[in-house]
C-alpha cells in the first residue's frame, strides 16, 4: 500500500471517486489484471441488464484476479472500466466506492465501447496493481 503515491493536484478538473496521478515506488512488483467480466467461476452469468449485479461480480472477479497475483484492491493504482451504456454510471460508481480505497482511489479511465464480447454483458473493468517488495 505504500509503495503507491495518488494525486489530484488543482491544476486539474475535480474528480469523482478517482485520482489523476499515481507514482509507483521503485522496487514495487507490478500486478495486471485481464478484464473481467460478470460472470461467476462456476459460468454463472450475472442477471442481464442488471447494471449493480453485473458490476458487483466484476469488481469480485477483479478482486480475485489481484489475489491470485498477491495482491489487493488497497493495491490498485488504476482501473479501466468499459461499459456499453454511461446511463448507469452512477451505479457503477456506488459499486466500485464499496471495493476500493475511497482516502487513495485509484487512477480510473471510462470507456464506452459498442458492445462486448456478448450481448448480455454490459460492462468489463481491468486493474493494475503495484505490491511493495519485501
Amino acid at each position: 500500500m505504500t509503495s503507491i503515491e495518488f494525486g489530484t493536484p488543482s491544476t486539474l478538473p475535480p474528480t469523482n471517486g478517482y485520482s489523476h496521478v499515481a507514482s509507483i515506488a521503485p522496487g514495487s512488483r507490478l500486478v495486471w489484471t485481464s478484464g473481467q467480466v460478470p460472470i461467476a467461476a462456476d459460468g454463472t452469468v450475472a442477471a442481464a441488464g442488471d447494471w449493480e449485479a453485473q458490476t458487483r461480480q466484476v469488481m469480485h472477479n477483479v478482486g480475485a484476479a489481484l489475489e491470485a497475483g498477491g495482491a489487493t484492491w488497497d493495491d490498485v493504482f488504476k482501473l479501466t472500466i468499459f461499459v456499453v451504456d454511461t446511463s448507469a454510471l452512477a451505479t457503477v460508481r456506488t459499486v466500485r466506492d464499496e471495493f476500493v480505497n475511497l482516502e487513495r482511489p485509484p487512477t480510473s479511465s471510462l470507456v464506452q465501447v459498442a458492445g462486448l464480447f456478448r450481448p448480455d454483458i454490459l460492462i468489463e473493468i481491468e486493474a493494475v496493481a503495484a505490491v511493495p517488495v519485501e
